[in-house]
């Protein structure tokens, strides 16, 4: 095999495909990045058997053929060369011989044979969203995904297309993240759950470009994300997601309208006296015009007032900062409603046609020590 290609387009596609080159794994050829010149373009392709993604560069195929190159060592190599035209060139016995300019590499490659290839999947009617609303919607949903393994289900995102709704759930046992977006047609119902890391190095590789579109194709156990010159296969997550239905009460007691970045930013002024690891509650003490902000730590203690509006009772509640701090940072709205009916029950931010619905449940306080 003999390919030349530019430097920064051969280190677009390994920086592409490194996302799904497994961090530990026994099967050495999973270590490797696959390059594939057998037909009339070059493709680059990763798999760790959950997630597998290939792209095509461009280039020029002096000789068709086909190599495994180790992911680590490779993309070390192509990132470190001079900005110019790179030649890549093996033998029988997989030796490789990587040249740009006067920079010279010989390492020894893998039979491509032997590589794990993407899953065939047979593809329907895609579904179709720009690359800017599904970059949007990971970044608005994504931080509420459990981040251990206790619950398989916890670790991934609710996908579920009802006519011309696609509607996104992400949820870790102590909140809750709903964003519903209006699809441009309609589509058969449909309910799948995507592991959180699939969606995380996709949106890593999306250009967020509002007129480039992304197709979305699902099957029984994978579902297929294909954009720009770059496919994205994944397994699914196997089992029934929760009901969250029933937690979605729209009963409230309390409704308070808040300017968002106020209300960001003085939680984010009073984390500066928890240390990483404390559960320091920001207690919200709701009364007619106005929110006093409060937090009691080893450190120090602050209060602030925000000014509100305020519909319904007086209310003392606590939350877990973090919690408030990543919500508000993915709404883009000025103004926000949050939703209250007691201090044990959960909180609603939400927007009047509930295209997002952030659920937080309160911490309990001593307010003898607050």
């Amino acid at each position: 095999m003999k390919i030349i290609c530019s430097k920064s387009d051969l280190l677009r596609g390994v920086n592409i495909v490194s996302k799904a080159v497994p961090s530990k794994t026994t099967m050495a050829i999973l270590e490797c990045i696959l390059i594939n010149a057998s037909s009339s373009s070059i493709k680059l392709t990763a798999n760790d058997m959950e997630l597998g993604i290939e792209t095509v560069i461009k280039g020029e195929i002096a000789e068709p053929g086909i190599i495994a190159l180790d992911a680590k060592i490779f993309s070390e190599i192509v990132r470190k060369l001079p900005d110019n035209n790179v030649s890549i060139e093996t033998d029988e016995s997989f030796k490789t011989i990587i040249t740009c300019e006067k920079s010279k590499f010989n390492i020894i490659g893998k039979s491509g044979e032997d590589f794990s290839y993407l899953p065939y999947i047979e593809k329907n009617r895609p579904l179709l969203l720009s690359q800017f609303t599904l970059k949007e919607v990971i970044r608005q949903t994504i931080f509420s995904i459990a981040d251990n393994d206790n619950n398989k289900l916890m670790t991934g995102e609710l996908f579920e297309i009802n006519e011309n709704v696609l509607k996104v759930v992400s949820l870790d046992g102590h909140r809750i993240s709903i964003r519903s977006i209006e699809l441009r047609e309609s589509y058969d119902y449909h309910k799948v759950v995507v592991p959180g890391k699939t969606l995380q190095e996709i949106s890593k590789i999306l250009s967020g470009d509002n007129s480039a579109d992304v197709s979305l194709f699902f099957t029984e156990k994978h579902v297929v994300f294909e954009f720009d010159e770059t496919t994205v296969v994944s397994r699914l997550i196997e089992g029934e997601y929760f009901r969250i239905e029933q937690m979605l009460s729209s009963d409230y007691e309390t409704k308070i309208k808040i300017n968002k970045q106020e209300l960001l930013d003085c939680i984010d002024r009073a984390t500066l006296l928890v240390k990483e690891g404390d559960k320091k509650p920001i207690i919200m003490n709701i009364t007619d015009e106005s929110m006093e902000l409060k937090i009691n730590s080893f450190i120090g203690s602050m209060n602030e007032d925000i000014d509100i509006q305020k519909e319904g009772k007086d209310i003392l509640i606590g939350f877990n900062p973090k919690f408030f701090i990543e919500a508000l940072r993915v709404i883009d709205e000025e103004t926000i409603t949050l939703y209250m009916v007691n201090p044990k029950a959960p909180c609603f931010i939400k927007d009047e046609k509930e295209s997002f619905i952030y659920l937080i449940l309160p911490v309990n306080f001593n307010t003898a020590n607050n």
